[in-house]
C-alpha cells in the first residue's frame, strides 16, 4: 500500500518560514520524481516544486529564491523549505510521487499552510 504523509503545515506570519516534509512508503522512492503541489480556494492545483531522480529541481516562478525542495532517498522523504512566505502562498500543499510518465502517480492527503498576520 502506497502512502505519502505530509507534515509541517500551519499558520505563519508574512515573511516567516515553514518546512514541509513528506514521508513515503510502499514505493521504491529513489526512482520516483517527487513534487509539491498546492491548491488555494477557488484555484487549480499547481506545481510548486519538483525534484527528479537525478536531483534536478524545478520551481514555480513565484517561489524561486524562496522555496527549496530536497529529498533523502535513505529516509524516503522529500521536504520543502519555505521562506519569506507571503499571504498568496496560503494553500493546501500536497506531496506527489510520479514515474513512468504518470502511469504511477501518488498523492498525499495535503497539509494546510496559512500565511497571515
Amino acid at each position: 500500500q502506497v502512502q505519502l504523509v505530509e507534515s509541517g503545515g500551519g499558520l505563519v506570519q508574512p515573511g516567516g518560514s515553514l518546512r514541509l516534509s513528506c514521508a513515503a512508503s510502499g514505493i521504491i522512492f529513489r526512482i520516483y520524481t517527487m513534487g509539491w503541489y498546492r491548491q488555494a480556494p477557488g484555484k487549480q492545483r499547481e506545481l510548486v516544486a519538483s525534484i527528479a531522480v537525478s536531483n534536478s529541481t524545478n520551481y514555480l516562478d513565484s517561489v524561486k529564491g524562496r522555496f527549496t525542495i530536497s529529498r533523502d532517498n535513505a529516509k524516503n522523504t522529500v521536504s520543502l523549505q519555505m521562506s519569506s512566505l507571503k499571504p498568496e502562498d496560503t494553500a493546501v500543499y500536497y506531496c506527489n510521487g510520479r514515474r513512468a510518465l504518470g502511469r504511477f502517480d501518488y498523492w498525499g492527503q495535503g497539509t494546510q499552510v496559512t500565511v497571515s498576520s
